[in-house]
């Protein structure tokens, strides 16, 4: 419950500022610079040096890249039959793809399952956030009007992701030096990001004239609520897949849409309106339907 107020919280503080105009108009930019270029990677150093491989975790591993697939073949589909923008169709596909596994995907498998369940959670955030890093960049420079594509652009872009950069770096410089001095470092300087970039949806948070968006607003968290895990399911099931890694793994991808998804879709311009939109409806949502999901894993047969 009180990972469920700070959210709210989070989310009502930024809508709050931006109203009483006690912030530049521009506040949120600097936020997400923070974001990306130290809390983010922070958040690799602080997991990733300290996760267990095995073959077990091919799923949570693998889980993630379908999910974008299917979220990108979805979104193209639609855009087809739908009179959208190349940046809006951009900013769909990032926020319809990615799942928030950390922040709230984290307190939620606590609340629902036990904290040793985390393990499996931080394979699936870690996907996500490579995936974010790589491709989703690409998606973003493809959509966007800011900047023409080129492979130099792209390859200088995604090597210069601070996320990615953080992943990388945190799976190879435990290998050499002792870094545990500066967990405790690590662990509060990713401790920002889910505040940090609640507060940041919600001074970007307008819901005037959400209507005229509602289209584009549900198809979104029509996938990424329901189809998406749903998707997952299915195929753990056709594979006769079952144990706590599975249950996991299905329930990190009926989380809301990554934040740091929409901050990206803010920073190349794809019609960040729409995209927080559905990031901030999405979290709201996603209190009732990972409810659901949680008893139709309970009652799935995946033992």
């Amino acid at each position: 419950m009180a990972n469920f107020i700070l959210i709210g919280l989070c989310i009502i503080a930024g809508i709050l500022f931006r109203k009483s105009k006690t912030l530049p108009k521009d506040a949120h930019k600097g936020i997400n610079a923070w974001i990306i270029y130290i809390a983010l990677p922070a958040t690799s150093f602080k997991y990733l040096p300290h996760i267990s491989w095995s073959n077990e975790l091919l799923f949570p591993a693998l889980t993630p890249i379908c999910v974008w697939l299917l979220g990108w073949f979805f979104v193209t589909f639609y855009a087809k039959f739908s009179n959208i923008s190349r940046a809006t169709s951009g900013g769909l596909k990032l926020v319809s793809s990615l799942s928030n596994t950390s922040f709230i995907g984290f307190p939620l498998i606590i609340a629902y399952f036990s904290e040793k369940e985390i393990a499996t959670a931080i394979i699936c955030d870690q996907v996500t956030f490579t995936l974010l890093s790589t491709i989703g960049i690409v998606v973003a420079i493809r959509s966007s009007q800011q900047q023409k594509l080129s492979a130099k652009l792209v390859f200088k872009k995604v090597l210069t992701f601070p996320p990615l950069l953080g992943c990388i770096l945190a799976l190879i410089l435990p290998r050499f030096i002792n870094l545990s001095p500066l967990d405790v470092l690590f662990d509060k300087l990713s401790g920002t990001v889910g505040p940090l970039a609640l507060f940041s949806i919600g001074l970007q948070l307008k819901f005037g004239g959400w209507f005229s968006e509602i289209k584009h607003i549900s198809f979104a968290l029509l996938y990424k609520l329901i189809l998406a895990p749903l998707s997952i399911l299915i195929i753990a099931l056709i594979l006769g897949m079952n144990g706590m890694i599975t249950k996991i793994t299905i329930f990190e991808m009926a989380m809301p849409t990554l934040l740091t998804a929409g901050v990206v879709a803010d920073q190349y311009n794809l019609n960040p309106k729409v995209s927080n939109l559905v990031v901030g409806v999405g979290i709201l949502l996603s209190f009732i339907t990972t409810a659901i999901w949680w008893l139709v894993l309970t009652y799935s047969g995946l033992v």
